[in-house]
């Protein structure tokens, strides 16, 4: 037998957890502002670049793929190197991998910030952003699958299974929602419209959620849970059925994101059909986990590591089967737009990825150099105190869903809304949001002593670089025989594999997008429907830019309630020019979908320059520099242009005049503020955005649904 030397590469291993650690500690901090803002509107000190419509996209960016992101590389170059027996395929790949994703992560600090997004969850960054996440990927996935190659070990381990479907499922995932058209170096339009952009980007977001937080996790689970606790995996069985059920079955929940809007039907019972079927192999997986601890719970007990990594996989099974209970139509329209879908979200990231990557680090860091943790009890005491900031996170919040889910529907004897003002909700919740600051604070110190418990472990040991491992050629594999034959023999073929897990992927997104795209009778058209002028285009991208939908929804959903409380519930032909869409995902003020004449552009004036003077007990921030900054009309030509190319019916002749047309409109939206005693020059920002406001709802008031198709 050919016995090879090599040696496994620690220095990525360390800096990928260097940067988990900061990271870690950047994003909580920014959530942590967020969450104060949404009491002290004033805390960001009317200062543009961290008010709240802001800095929440910053802070889901920091937390999934800072945070998260780095943990992730950190946990899968530690363990594939070591189940494949091998270095990985390329040392210069992985630091490729490392300072490209820390490149990104900057750029999203620097971009997001001043504005520069476009707005859809989880993927708000820009076009040449998105380019480089779609290159570094690109040399993760040559490194990784390199490594397979190369690896010394014939079976591939159930943690490399994952590893497989995570790399997949986000290339495709992240370039079919990337399609953009570019209309200048930081500005872009979604190439797909309204109902179709809604789909595609919840088709997206929820498998973002699937396949970057989600399957690269169970795959370090299973690599650091049982290497941590030195017991096998409880069941082989389980782990073949875990993973296919899953990767085969998440694709194809997205749309339970979309539940009551205008997506048509049968994607949303085909999302909620599936998300119920993932209950199953989510807590094969949790209890596969679990289970793989029987009869070392005293040594749970007295190991932070396995602390943090029981309370971690419990979390997974909590959010997994509260994510699919969410997706029932009943419970989503109590649930929905409400923080009820907050805490849920915050379950997950806090408990099952915030957990099981303090876990790694814990265990990691003694063993990069070479010593014992440096206090086993600061260690304990980051779990209790992480484990209570959960506790006052998650409580107070989901009572703050509860509480608006239940007033929002809530009518009185006599057949009318018992809280007609949107505010009244607001009011009974702050106090939720000050105990929510509370359990965010806990956990951000819990987070602060683990970074001082590891230095101190850093500078009480010596770091290994370089590891050196013994371990044979691999040689043709001796065919396989018992009741996992065929499991087995895939397990020693990374492209057949690779293949399958590829098209299970593959088939639930195929079955929900491409009729959405090719039957033209799911998106109905509304003769009275037009498109954006072009002072309402450079409106609405103001809108965006402050970051408005994090907060406002533009979706009516056909409950009475809804209908009584905004108007005429919303169809799917109102938005065919919408791009992106702006449904929203949650509600921390009214919905905007009908907010067209509703009030004078005095008010809108008024109101964005001091929310709480026209909307007592208002938590929305001051916009006042929307009142002086002048209006970007230079980039007008370029915008419609690429709205144009998108599908958006603007004629040449209408983009040559389109200066001319914004200064007619502007000047009839400055005469309206001067009959409300307020005078504005009509080139300020808030001249387009009280434009656009006051178009929305307003093409199907009083007009009739036509029947032709788009």
């Amino acid at each position: 037998m050919n016995i090879e030397t090599f040696k496994y590469d620690n220095r990525i291993v360390r800096a990928f957890g260097i940067a988990t650690v900061v990271w870690g500690i950047v994003g909580m901090l920014v959530g942590l502002i967020a969450a104060v803002e949404l009491f002290l509107p004033g805390a960001s000190l009317n200062l543009q670049y961290i008010t709240f419509g802001r800095i929440r996209p910053l802070h889901t960016n920091a937390v999934i793929f800072a945070f998260v992101g780095n943990g992730m590389f950190m946990g899968i170059y530690y363990s594939l190197q070591r189940l494949c027996k091998a270095r990985m395929f390329s040392d210069f790949l992985s630091w490729f991998n490392f300072w490209g994703w820390q490149t990104i992560i900057v750029s999203a600090a620097i971009t997001l910030p001043m504005g520069f997004t476009t707005s859809k969850e989880y993927a708000e960054l820009e076009w040449p952003i998105k380019i480089a996440i779609t290159i570094v990927w690109v040399a993760f996935a040559v490194n990784f699958f390199g490594t397979l190659v190369k690896r010394r070990e014939k079976h591939m381990y159930v943690a490399i299974w994952f590893y497989i479907s995570t790399v997949i499922a986000i290339a495709v995932l992240h370039i079919t929602n990337s399609m953009t058209m570019p209309a200048g170096l930081f500005k872009s339009y979604s190439m797909y419209a309204g109902v179709q952009d809604a789909l595609v980007q919840w088709w997206y977001g929820h498998n973002a959620v699937a396949f970057f937080l989600t399957t690269p996790y169970l795959g370090l689970m299973y690599y650091f849970l049982p290497k941590a606790a030195g017991r096998p995996v409880f069941s082989y069985r389980l782990s073949i059925i875990h993973f296919w059920a899953l990767v085969f079955l998440y694709i194809w929940a997205g749309p339970h994101h979309l539940l009551y809007t205008a997506l048509p039907d049968w994607a949303q019972s085909l999302g909620m059909v599936f998300s119920l079927m993932l209950i199953a192999p989510s807590w094969g997986g949790m209890l596969n986990g679990l289970l793989t601890l029987r009869g070392a719970w005293d040594k749970v007990r007295q190991d932070p590591v396995l602390k943090f990594m029981v309370a971690a996989v419990t979390a997974y099974g909590m959010a997994t089967l509260e994510g699919p209970l969410m997706s029932i139509k009943s419970v989503n329209g109590l649930t929905h737009y409400t923080d009820w879908t907050i805490a849920h979200a915050h379950g997950g990231a806090l408990g099952w990825n915030g957990f099981l990557t303090f876990s790694m680090l814990y265990y990691l860091f003694p063993r990069l150099y070479n010593t014992k943790l440096w206090s086993t009890k600061l260690a304990n005491y980051h779990f209790w105190i992480g484990t209570l900031g959960i506790v006052f996170y998650l409580i107070p919040i989901y009572v703050a869903g509860l509480t608006e889910g239940l007033m929002w529907k809530q009518f009185n004897k006599d057949g009318f809304l018992q809280y007609p003002n949107f505010l009244e909700s607001i009011v009974q919740v702050v106090p939720m949001f000050r105990l929510r600051a509370v359990g965010g604070t806990l956990y951000f110190v819990g987070a602060l002593l683990m970074a001082y418990n590891l230095y101190k472990t850093a500078k009480a040991g010596k770091f290994e670089p370089d590891t050196e491992a013994q371990a044979p050629a691999l040689e043709k594999a001796e065919a396989t025989h018992g009741k996992f034959a065929f499991h087995r023999m895939l397990e020693g073929k990374p492209l057949f594999f690779t293949v399958l897990a590829a098209v299970a992927l593959l088939i639930g997104g195929a079955v929900e997008l491409i009729p959405l795209f090719l039957i033209k009778e799911n998106v109905p058209t509304i003769a009275s429907v037009h498109p954006y002028t072009p002072l309402e285009v450079l409106g609405r991208d103001i809108y965006i830019r402050e970051g408005c939908l994090g907060c406002h929804s533009q979706m009516i959903r056909p409950f009475r309630s809804e209908t009584e409380r905004y108007g005429e519930y919303s169809k799917a032909g109102e938005y065919v020019y919408d791009h992106p869409f702006l449904w929203g995902s949650e509600r921390k003020g009214p919905d905007l979908a009908r907010e067209g004449g509703k009030y004078p552009d005095a008010w809108h004036f008024n109101h964005m320059d001091n929310p709480g003077n026209v909307s007592p007990g208002s938590i929305m921030p001051r916009y006042p520099w929307l009142l002086t900054q002048k209006l970007d009309i230079q980039s007008i030509e370029d915008r419609l242009n690429a709205l144009r190319r998108v599908g958006v019916p603007y004629t040449a002749d209408r983009i040559a005049g389109a200066r001319a047309e914004i200064d007619e409109q502007a000047a009839k939206v400055v005469a309206n503020l001067k009959q409300g005693s307020v005078n504005c020059e009509p080139d300020k920002e808030i001249v387009a955005l009280i434009a656009y406001l006051q178009r929305l709802g307003t093409d199907i008031k009083n007009a009739p649904v036509a029947t032709t198709a788009k």
